[in-house]
């Protein structure tokens, strides 16, 4: 069987001489998208799904760039003819999120104002920033004023849940994964530790690093953390236990568990596709997330107007499953329209990547009702 191949677009929103407002009060004077689609949009344009992804995550959520490629997008298990989200019948939309560095504007762009990259000087942007500039990208390249669904897990969760506070009449289902409305402290806890780890990098220099040449020991570190978190504690001792690797000194600094090599691994093979400055943006912008900041939580979440499945995974300890208890009982109290479904895993935060058995039922059940 042939290999669905795929193409990743760009889009430079309309934003006349104004450029983009963002939440923080700073202006965006020009923002592009890296976006990729699946299936076929209808005439009614009713059709639309759009696809958040997760943190390290971009545009490239099914099929393959080319024929040769060995590796998917990361959601191929999900996206496809026949498949949970089905492409027969919906038009999938993924985009990268502004403060990324896989073709959307990021720090690590070209400031129109200066000629220069923004590193640093890039402004702090939110959740809701990404939202804003989501929909002024799907209402101008495709003319789509409400969508099917907003799909997405972890931070995609996050936007999933801030589309439907933002623009409340532009969709009619939402499905939030392994998401919160706010983060708890551990997790801000864990993102501070990482974003040191890349500033304390000598080779960091204030954001101002060349191409090729950046805070990789940092990143790598930061990657690290953030990947203990995405697992649990029964996942981590079934896959790598107290394992030594035997071809290495046992009685010195040099010698490693199989965890500790494994987090080697992950980390640098993170720090060669990934840049820094963007993993400290994106880290902020889920920090500052809370439907609560604006009003009371109960009062924003009050707004949704669309149908929502909410997916909590029970080994999570990045966001705990009490977490999406906590949406639903408040949705539930409102009247709003909810379904709930505690996923039973034990691979913890990264089960709504790998558990696709398990999700995919309940979120294709929720969308084809």
């Amino acid at each position: 069987m042939d290999k669905m191949v795929v193409h990743t677009r760009s889009f430079t929103l309309h934003l006349g001489e104004k450029g983009l407002f963002l939440q923080s009060g700073r202006i965006l004077p020009a923002v592009t998208l890296a976006y990729e689609t699946y299936g076929s949009l209808n005439e009614e344009k009713s059709n639309a799904i759009l696809i958040c992804h997760a943190l390290t995550g971009n545009a490239h959520a099914a099929f393959y760039h080319h024929e040769s490629d060995n590796k998917p997008g990361w959601w191929d298990d999900v996206i496809g003819p026949g498949k949970c989200i089905d492409t027969e019948r919906y038009f999938v939309i993924c985009t990268n999120i502004i403060g990324g560095c896989d073709g959307t504007t990021g720090p690590r762009s070209i400031n129109p104002l200066t000629g220069r990259q923004y590193n640093t000087q890039f402004p702090v942007v939110t959740i809701a920033d990404m939202v804003h500039a989501q929909r002024l990208f799907l209402s101008q390249c495709f003319g789509i004023r409400r969508l099917y669904a907003v799909v997405g897990g972890s931070l995609g969760g996050m936007q999933a849940l801030q589309w439907g506070i933002s623009y409340p009449n532009r969709m009619e289902r939402i499905v939030v994964i392994g998401a919160t409305g706010r983060i708890s402290a551990q997790a801000l806890a864990f993102n501070k530790v990482g974003r040191q780890a890349i500033m304390r990098d000598p080779n960091w220099k204030n954001g101002n690093y060349p191409d090729g040449a950046g805070p990789i020991d940092g990143l790598a570190i930061a990657r690290m953390m953030g990947h203990i978190s995405y697992l649990s504690y029964d996942s981590m001792n079934r896959k790598f236990g107290r394992d030594f690797k035997k071809t290495d000194g046992f009685y010195d600094f040099f010698g490693e568990f199989q965890v500790e090599s494994y987090l080697n691994y992950n980390g640098y093979n993170f720090s060669k596709r990934f840049d820094a400055n963007a993993y400290l943006y994106i880290t902020k912008a889920m920090d500052l997330f809370d439907v609560g900041l604006e009003r009371s939580y109960h009062e924003a979440l009050g707004i949704l107007n669309a149908r929502v499945l909410i997916v909590g995974i029970t080994s999570d300890i990045l966001f705990p499953i009490a977490e999406s208890e906590k949406l639903c009982h408040s949705l539930v109290k409102q009247g709003k329209d909810v379904t709930y479904y505690a996923m039973e895993s034990d691979v913890g935060h990264d089960g709504f990547l790998v558990e696709y058995p398990k999700l995919t039922p309940i979120m294709q059940d929720f969308l084809n009702s």
